[in-house]
């Protein structure tokens, strides 16, 4: 048994029982007060003078404005680190952060979920070489609840106040009680880092965590989203072609009138209601008017648009209208693995019973241990001449980190190698 099964199983100690923990205490100021927000190029220069010569690691947290404004870019950024105190920078006044990257460079990020901030940290100019994820770190050390209140709760004693976590961040000038919110989510995040380190270092979990903190700083930005349109909720009732080409052209009419407005492409047309013309196919204004989410609010000019798209899809030759299925390089549906090849359904629900058996023995998520797809991946197409060597390579050839093949590589040589595999 390794280090970690030994010490996955024992209640983590900063984990205490509901029945036996203390009421969490409050946390209602950030402890120098609330921070003017660095809005101009001097204010910036002070700001990058006094982190670049701070100490330790620096938290670092974005405000994005989801649902308010298109695309995903950063409306506030926060930051703390020791002999620097805390700052709010706005990203809008102050678009180019490369100067305040530079002077952190070499240091260590803390973020709670990185990947949800780091794309809007990096259009700013803010690229990280070196982090820790308190959210990650918490999956890893085998937390049920890892949001960052809840993190705060069960690790350090404190209430973070969450109220202001969905507000429009573009909202100029930010309201005193966001401003609050947004210092104290930096507040704590390096203690937190630290107490997380030392509960990954109890359960001998700590080298894995920082290889899978590594992978998150070296990824590459992801390539744009193929057929971003067949995401459209609602579009498995979208059944024929031309009814799917109606979905393509009204979305990529939202999606302009989106852009150019900066608003949420849901503000401008619904999901529900793109796929409601799409399986009406309305002939006119007039009978797109009656659908659900084309009302009476909606006026003339609107109408004709998204009429307008509509006739575009109704007007493509055959050949020009969308496929059915999207492609796709990996294996097919898993649902369909026992028709087309047995002998691959055995060998994924052979993997899949030893992978989530093992990540129950480590105490984290099973995703965590192996991705899903990694898993299957292997075992559609599985080395020729199986043994614990050739699927270390095979994982390795598929981005696994060498914590996850060494926990599993034999499993599952062995699963790819039980019987009606």
């Amino acid at each position: 048994m390794t280090d970690a099964q030994e010490t996955a199983a024992a209640p983590a100690a900063q984990a205490p029982s509901a029945d036996s923990a203390p009421a969490p205490v409050p946390l209602l100021e950030p402890r120098e007060g609330i921070p003017p927000v660095t809005a101009s190029a001097e204010d910036l220069a002070r700001v990058v003078e006094a982190f670049g010569a701070g100490s330790g690691p620096v938290a670092v947290d974005a405000e994005r404005a989801s649902g308010y404004r298109y695309g995903q870019r950063a409306y506030l950024v926060q930051l703390r680190r020791a002999g620097a105190g805390t700052a709010l920078i706005d990203p809008v006044a102050c678009p180019d952060l490369s100067g305040l990257d530079e002077a952190l460079a070499g240091s260590e990020w803390v973020l709670h979920a990185a990947t949800q901030d780091l794309p809007c940290l990096r259009e700013i100019g803010m690229r990280p070489t070196r982090l820790f994820d308190t959210e990650l770190a918490g999956r890893l050390a085998g937390f049920a609840r890892v949001g960052l209140g809840a993190m705060v709760d069960n690790v350090l004693g404190y209430a973070l106040e969450k109220g202001h976590s969905a507000v429009d961040w573009s909202t100029r000038p930010l309201p005193e009680p966001w401003l609050r919110y947004a210092a104290l989510d930096v507040e704590l995040l390096v203690d937190l880092r630290d107490a997380l380190e030392d509960e990954l270092s109890r359960q001998g979990k700590l080298e894995w965590a920082q290889e899978e903190f590594a992978a998150i700083a070296a990824a590459p930005a992801p390539p744009p989203r193929k057929d971003p349109w067949r995401r459209t909720s609602g579009m498995h009732k979208v059944r024929r072609r031309r009814q799917m080409a109606v979905v393509r052209e009204l979305w990529f009419a939202r999606d302009a009138v989106a852009r150019k407005r900066d608003v949420s492409p849901g503000k401008v047309l619904t999901d529900a209601a793109i796929v409601e013309a799409a399986l009406a196919m309305p002939t006119g204004a007039r009978a797109l008017s009656a659908l659900p989410g084309f009302g009476q609010r909606m006026g003339r000019k609107q109408l004709d648009q998204w009429q307008a798209a509509v006739d575009r899809a109704r007007a493509l030759a055959e050949e020009e209208l969308p496929q059915q299925g999207q492609a796709t390089s990996g294996p097919p549906p898993p649902r369909s693995w026992a028709d087309k090849d047995p002998a691959a359904a055995a060998r994924l629900s052979a993997a899949r019973a030893a992978v989530t058996r093992h990540a129950e023995e480590l105490n984290l998520p099973q995703e965590n241990l192996l991705t899903p797809d990694t898993v299957r991946r292997l075992c559609w197409e599985p080395p020729a001449a199986v043994s614990a060597e050739s699927v270390s390579g095979a994982l390795r050839g598929l981005g696994a980190r060498e914590w996850q093949i060494a926990q599993t590589a034999e499993l599952l040589r062995a699963a790819l190698s039980s019987p009606g595999a």
